[in-house]
């Protein structure tokens, strides 16, 4: 009897150990910025230098303690509020504008057997699709990043633009947008006038809840038009297809919706992804578009670096940009502060938050 008792005891023994040691490490899993440090630390040191932090933006405000690196808790600083999920919509005082619809919007849309191959798997990226249209359509990393104006306190980068994402999806995978965390509920904001073409929902994509805005060239001051989609959102968007929508208007609260990074269409939810926009840009020399695999995919499109969309000339498309010397790479971007505000006063194009003096 007591050679049983003794036995039971050490298989519960190591039973506990190895519960514990299960719950250790799906929590040490779950500590996405510990996973993301571990993967940006290139050489290992523990801390991130310029060079591996990549231009994601507010380098020198999150090292706090001046060494010119970044520890994981300094990190750490750029997730603050992200387990408050508590918030309350829409925010006091917000009015919104008279709905007016852009009849072209409905005009110009296309079906997508008209689109040729190269853009349509380049920008739609269906699972028949490598990667190799999408590097031709425009989706690489280019080594860009923001400068935001001094004294403007502004949310910053986690995941940039066409980082590699083969760690996560378990293939070659590219980042086609840039991540921003922020606060749930935290206002997203129309980058520059322009008009509603889709909404989409949290189950059909990675994305979650997104909406897709197009832009004129006179709405942008760019030589193209452009498509800017805003994922992630908390809660489905209350506007039309084809409503017209001015710089820096609200457009829904920030959330982390979306199906996981290996999940499917009609997959379950991420349960470790943060509260963050994903901002994707397109652009084209034609207004016309179409659709499919629940992207808006522009007719001739391109994938454009969200952050050369700040540039105040050319060039635009991504191998030029990769060509940039490094003195070139920093963008100043075009914000609007939390008062309405805009830096500059006649900028066309802002920030998809508003950033704090």
């Amino acid at each position: 009897m007591t050679r049983s008792r003794t036995a039971l005891t050490i298989i519960l023994a190591a039973a506990i150990l190895v519960c514990a040691g299960g719950d250790a490490d799906a929590k040490r899993k779950r500590d996405r910025v510990a996973r993301d440090f571990r993967h940006t630390d290139a050489d290992g040191n523990g801390e991130l230098s310029r060079e591996e932090w990549n231009r994601r933006g507010n380098f020198k405000r999150l090292d706090a303690d001046g060494n010119g690196a970044l520890s994981l808790d300094e990190v750490r600083a750029m997730y603050e509020g992200v387990d408050e999920r508590e918030y309350s919509w829409p925010p006091t005082g917000i009015q919104k504008p008279t709905v007016e619809i852009d009849p072209s919007i409905e005009a110009d849309r296309i079906d997508a057997v008209a689109l040729d191959e190269e853009t349509l798997c380049g920008i739609g990226r269906m699972i028949r699709c490598d990667t190799e249209p999408q590097i031709k359509r425009g989706l690489a990393e280019t080594g860009t990043g923001p400068q935001f104006p001094d004294g403007a306190a502004c949310p910053g980068i986690d995941d940039y633009w066409a980082m590699d994402y083969a760690y996560k999806r378990n293939r070659q995978s590219f980042h086609g947008g840039i991540d921003l965390p922020v606060p749930w509920g935290t206002p997203m904001r129309a980058v520059a006038a322009g008009s509603v073409v889709a909404i989409y929902k949290a189950e059909q994509s990675k994305r979650g809840i997104e909406l897709v805005l197009r832009h004129t060239p006179d709405q942008t001051s760019l030589p193209f038009w452009t498509y800017s989609a805003y994922g992630h959102m908390d809660r489905d968007p209350e506007f039309e297809i084809g409503e017209r929508v001015k710089m820096g208007q609200i457009i829904g609260p920030t959330g982390n919706t979306g199906i996981s990074a290996r999940g499917r269409k009609g997959g379950g939810q991420s349960s470790t992804r943060r509260p963050a926009i994903h901002l994707a840009m397109f652009r084209s020399d034609k207004p016309i578009y179409g659709e499919a695999n629940d992207t808006i995919i522009p007719a001739n499109g391109h994938w454009l670096d969200p952050i050369a969309f700040y540039r105040q000339s050319g060039p635009y498309d991504s191998p030029s940009l990769i060509a940039l010397p490094d003195s070139e790479k920093a963008v100043p971007v075009p914000v609007m502060l939390t008062d309405g505000t805009t830096l500059p006063a006649d900028t066309k194009r802002i920030w998809p938050y508003a950033c704090k003096r």
